[in-house]
């Protein structure tokens, strides 16, 4: 067996990890206004996340193209076992960093993880002018926008709801809305899986290209159908240490704020995907709590909460970009 199929071996097993990993570290996203607000127990909002974001995961490719030669040129990365070494230290720098931030509960994104490590470990291997400047600032450009638009979209969306809903009774349109609730956690958790899973279908997609098992930049569904059942595994262990901080720590969420919430992210995160642009999911779920926290009362969102996982959001794309390519130059060494 040569090095190049062990390594491209390895490479697909450890993106499946990252992706078992992302269905339990941003998943958990999807689902915790859900669980906050008990309109669904725990392990039936895991049950549906896990079906729902393996349905999503089935349906859509344009993503997994973007990942895959829009921010470095698969072809470029050809000649001995560069390509390999660069995608599996940048799979194994998003992982670490996944299963740090999961580890202390703190929202991070698995998008940026990834974006960043790629860059990284590329930058490591060929040099800044490996990477294909306009595909990366068109990334960059929504993974900074959309947050801001879930935020505008979220303020925007329980405004309406609080001029719609005003002289109705709190506690029965509260309950009601719980029902409400299903829907909206089903529809995020199937958006979550048309955008996320893709981003370990490019990176298998990149590797298969770099390494000549591939010629187009068509996602096999050997690959596609492989991390949608590595994303539905890890959204079924759940993710509690997130679920916590998204479902209790920015804002106390209702029913009915639950619902502009899920919608607000489930918007965001289609069009998105519907745009073949890959955003963070966890960006855009928190940011829309935050939106409609603001709008419900400004001074009942936990701001410090928010300030923290905007550190994290911040930091990131470095310290991801730095760790990949430690992990490439480690590993050059020994192939």
């Amino acid at each position: 067996m040569s090095v190049v199929l062990i390594l491209t071996i390895l490479i697909v097993i450890s993106a499946l990890a990252f992706d078992f990993i992302n269905g339990f570290h941003d998943t958990a996203n999807a689902i915790a206004t859900s669980v906050s607000t008990k309109a669904l127990k725990p392990r039936q909002a895991i049950l549906l996340a896990a079906v729902m974001n393996f349905v999503g995961a089935l349906t859509f490719t344009g993503v997994a193209k973007t990942i895959s030669k829009d921010i470095v040129d698969p072809f470029s990365l050809t000649g001995g076992h560069t390509g390999s070494i660069v995608i599996f230290a940048a799979l194994l720098s998003a992982i670490i960093w996944n299963l740090l931030t999961w580890y202390y509960g703190i929202p991070s994104s698995s998008s940026h993880a990834i974006i960043g490590s790629i860059a990284g470990a590329a930058i490591a291997a060929k040099g800044f002018e490996v990477i294909k400047y306009e595909g990366f600032i068109k990334i960059l450009e929504a993974l900074v926008l959309s947050p801001i638009l879930a935020f505008t979209v979220g303020y925007i969306v329980y405004s309406i709801f609080k001029i719609f809903f005003k002289d109705f009774n709190l506690t029965k349109t509260n309950r009601n809305f719980r029902f409400i609730q299903i829907a909206t956690a089903a529809l995020q958790s199937y958006s979550h899986g048309t955008n996320d899973a893709q981003k370990s279908m490019g990176i298998i997609t990149m590797a298969l290209l770099a390494n000549g098992y591939l010629h187009h930049d068509e996602v096999p569904f050997w690959v596609q159908l492989s991390c949608a059942i590595a994303m539905g595994l890890g959204t079924s262990i759940g993710g509690w240490k997130i679920i916590k901080t998204v479902g209790g720590k920015i804002m106390k969420i209702r029913p009915i704020n639950g619902v502009a919430a899920d919608l607000t992210g489930a918007a965001i995160i289609f069009g998105a995907t519907f745009i073949h642009l890959p955003v963070s999911t966890t960006h855009v779920i928190s940011s829309g709590i935050l939106g409609v926290g603001a709008s419900h009362r400004l001074k009942g969102v936990k701001w410090g909460t928010a300030q923290r996982m905007l550190i994290t959001w911040v930091i990131t794309l470095p310290i991801t970009s730095v760790l990949a390519g430690i992990i490439y130059f480690i590993m050059n060494i020994f192939f």
